[in-house]
């Protein structure tokens, strides 16, 4: 699964990315500072992991990832092809949701493209833009659909008044997600992360009215220092560790972050103990145990017989816990611990 950054320029989207990948992209104060994308596979801090890992006498761990790309930023008249849009939105296109970064501090080092920190007026600006590219590729769909139409075949009909009825809604603003009949950037699931000062990382500052914003789309929204957390994350972990505790900064805020990327992504858990690692695996909501098989082996999903299925707390209590026994239509739940077996 993939997910991009997106925003406008210098709002820190690659700071955010350096701060989730441990990496040292450029930074610079300048637009367009990223060109062409920075890709990671990025772990997801899971505590039940370490759990699991500690019950089951595994001392090493391998977190689930997530592929993170940081895209270039978006400014208005994007979807014309203005700055670099039209790349843009092709890498935004390849993504499975994103990350909108809203720059939420204050700082005469760091210019704003438009001279004022606003998130709310950034959020519109880049969603506008999303609109504006989405209303194009409905147009492209309508005229092709409109074409073969003329057949009079009542499928193709059909797929003209669905993609009418969605350019009318698009076009109004006044769709806000369902299913529509094309994939459409505006539908992507969206994280909006606020890039706070560090004295506004619990409540205050302009990202009150940013979590606001985000509420009435009906999308999640987590507060992060970027800058900081990418200088921690170039630390060694002892470092980390001591500055965290001297600065009074909570421990977990990657970890809801990524924790409220893997929920977006509608992503379920399940872990492996053994023979010599303790692992996280994701997979989709609602998949069943044979495809959770396929996951860790090919051979153990060609040659299921059948999932020996513990819930994560059960798993940490007891010693030596009595898993059920599930067929492969079982239905993978969050934080189960399973052990396959293979005929």
């Amino acid at each position: 699964m993939k997910a991009a950054i997106i925003g406008l320029p210098n709002v820190g989207k690659s700071t955010l990315f350096n701060a989730l990948a441990a990496a040292e992209v450029p930074t610079e104060n300048r637009p367009f500072c990223t060109i062409d994308p920075n890709v990671a596979r990025v772990p997801i801090p899971d505590p039940r992991l370490d759990a699991v890992a500690e019950a089951s006498g595994m001392q090493q761990k391998v977190h689930a990832t997530l592929e993170l790309v940081d895209v270039a930023g978006l400014v208005k008249g994007a979807s014309r092809g203005e700055g670099l849009g039209n790349r843009f939105l092709a890498q935004v296109r390849e993504a499975d949701a994103a990350v909108h970064a809203l720059r939420c501090f204050e700082s005469g080092a760091v210019t704003h493209v438009s001279g004022a920190v606003d998130p709310v007026d950034d959020a519109d600006t880049v969603n506008t833009e999303l609109a504006l590219a989405d209303l194009a590729t409905i147009e492209r769909a309508l005229d092709s659909a409109r074409r073969r139409a003329k057949s009079g075949h009542p499928d193709l009909k059909k797929r003209v008044e669905e993609l009418e009825a969605l350019h009318e809604h698009l076009a109004e603003g006044t769709w806000e997600g369902g299913r529509p009949v094309l994939p459409l950037l505006t539908a992507m699931p969206t994280l909006y992360a606020l890039n706070v000062a560090e004295e506004h990382l619990a409540t205050g500052g302009p990202a009150d009215l940013a979590e606001k914003y985000a509420a009435r789309h009906g999308k999640p929204a987590v507060r992060v220092t970027a800058q900081l957390e990418s200088e921690l994350a170039a630390m060694p972990q002892e470092e980390q560790q001591d500055l965290r505790q001297g600065l009074g900064l909570p421990h977990e805020t990657l970890q809801r972050f990524m924790q409220a990327l893997r929920t977006l992504l509608d992503l379920n858990t399940f872990f492996t103990a053994g023979p010599s690692e303790a692992r996280a695996w994701l997979v989709p909501n609602g998949a069943t145990a044979h495809y959770a098989a396929g996951r860790v082996h090919t051979d153990f999903q060609q040659r299921f017989v059948r999932a020996e299925v513990t819930p994560w707390r059960e798993f940490t209590r007891s010693p030596q816990p009595q898993p059920d026994l599930k067929g492969r239509d079982y239905e993978v739940r969050d934080g189960d611990v399973l052990r396959f077996r293979a005929g």
